[in-house]
């Protein structure tokens, strides 16, 4: 088995330091405040590598993969989105590097000749756990200036130092190049950038090695992630709420209905006051932009209250859509007919929904996850076609990595509104996102569920539209 060396050896330390001083060079910039005696002008070849058309195909199918991504990011955010300002120069660079690649394919580049004064050329020093090595002399002063060494891993590290105090670093190893600020143990801490050979891009906050506070990665593997990290892992993306976003409702009998008790909703003054107990507005207020109301349940229960509540919603202005509660005792085709049959469907309303919210106890009861989401196909398939609108799936961000993992077709023929009511939003593309189960709102009597379009204005107006958020 493989073992990681702990701490750097004082061997490992002295042939580092010989090899500097045979071949003073290094990937850090010149520091001296003299010009060394004995070191010569030095001539360098560098060439320019020249790349298979195979090779810088599949380079920049990765960089378009990166930048369809972030055309989506860009399309739901505006510059008042933290990061915002960070992925547009990433971009920026993803387009620096897509013209380079093209000048790199097919005849080779002619090699490039300079010369590096003496002045110029780096006097680079060797650190040790205590002094360090400069000219082949040993300082037990504190150093300032440029210098290698290497981590507890054994990696090498080029970095720049204040008095002992590591300012800023590079740090490659076999998974890739991190540039930024280090702790006393070398480990990645503050902000810095991490360049993986496989293509992934980090950049943000860093403590003990890992991404941790805000930051954002793009791959061409995954989604772009744009958010807080803990440790490591991606928590997924804070949501400003402010009055550019848009914000809706959904209801059902249970806005009406309280044990023996009756209400009615006052839809002229519709207002929501509270985005619930996790999500702080400072005392703002948001206007309800469009609101859904369940109509149907399995193959047997009608909300009574649908009808009015659809037409006095839309007499105020507010963009209205339908919902049906999916069942797993009676066949998909069955709910879709029954959900078109006792539903309003007008041109200018939005998508249908369908809610579906089983256990995992009932789906493994069903046969699993793929009897599931042949279910589920159907009912959309049926919808779409007698309604002419694409519906949208209402599910939960635990649903969708664990259930949904093979389907991808519906991920991608289908918008999905996600029920989360946590401060991050997930890692998926998505149209809406239900913040909370306790919002409050004028007109309404009790809690009521309240939901976020993932975009602006303009977006939302192309999605009342169009019936689609791309």
């Amino acid at each position: 088995m493989k073992t990681i060396r702990d701490i750097a050896t004082l061997a490992d330390l002295i042939i580092l330091g010989f090899v500097v001083l045979i071949n003073p060079t290094s990937p850090v910039t010149p520091y001296h405040p003299f010009t060394p005696i004995g070191i010569p002008d030095k001539v360098e070849t560098r060439y320019v590598p020249t790349l298979s058309a195979d090779s810088a195909q599949r380079a920049q199918q990765d960089i378009e993969a990166e930048l369809d991504e972030m055309a989506y990011y860009f399309k739901v955010h505006d510059v008042a989105d933290e990061g915002y300002n960070l992925i547009a120069r990433y971009k920026t660079t993803l387009l620096a590097k897509k013209a380079r690649l093209a000048k790199q394919t097919g005849q080779p580049q002619p090699p490039q000749t300079i010369r590096i004064a003496a002045k110029e050329r780096p006097l680079i020093a060797v650190k040790m756990p205590y002094g360090y090595w400069r000219a082949g002399r040993f300082h037990l002063t504190p150093l300032t200036g440029k210098a290698i060494t290497l981590d507890r891993q054994g990696r090498i590290v080029s970095a720049v130092y204040n008095a002992d105090t590591v300012v800023t670093a590079v740090r490659t190893d076999s998974v890739g190049t991190y540039r930024g600020q280090l702790d006393a143990m070398l480990q990645a801490s503050g902000q810095g950038t991490f360049d993986a050979h496989n293509g992934e891009h980090y950049e943000g906050f860093w403590q003990h090695d890992q991404p941790h506070g805000f930051g954002f990665q793009s791959s061409p593997h995954h989604h772009l992630r744009v958010g807080e990290w803990k440790a490591g892992r991606f928590l997924g993306e804070r949501m400003r709420y402010t009055t550019e976003r848009i914000y809706g409702i959904d209801i059902s009998r249970h806005q009406h209905e309280k044990g023996r008790r009756r209400f009615a909703i006052n839809w002229p003054s519709v207002r929501i006051t509270s985005l619930g107990a996790r999500h702080h507005t400072e005392g703002q207020t948001f206007p309800v932009s469009f609101a859904y109301i369940k109509s149907t349940e399995g193959t047997s229960i009608r909300n009574r209250y649908f009808t009015g509540d659809y037409a006095k919603a839309k007499k105020q202005g507010i963009h209205v859509g339908a919902y049906h509660f999916f069942s797993l005792k009676t066949s998909a085709t069955a709910q879709a007919n029954y959900f078109v049959k006792h539903t309003l469907f007008r041109n200018d309303d939005l998508p249908p929904v369908l809610d579906v919210e089983p256990t995992d106890a009932q789906i493994r009861s069903i046969g699993g996850d793929e009897e599931l989401m042949q279910r589920i196909r159907t009912f959309l398939t049926i919808v779409e076609q007698r309604t002419g609108m694409r519906p949208i799936l209402y599910v939960s961000q635990e649903f969708v990595n664990r259930h949904m993992t093979k389907a991808v077709d519906i991920k991608q023929h289908y918008n999905v509104w996600i029920a989360r009511y946590g401060q991050y939003k997930p890692d998926v593309k998505l149209v809406y996102w239900q913040l909370c189960a306790d919002g409050r709102v004028d007109g309404i009597t009790g809690p009521v569920d309240i939901n976020v379009f993932n975009g602006y204005q303009s977006q939302f107006d192309e999605f009342t539209r169009t019936g689609f958020h791309k």
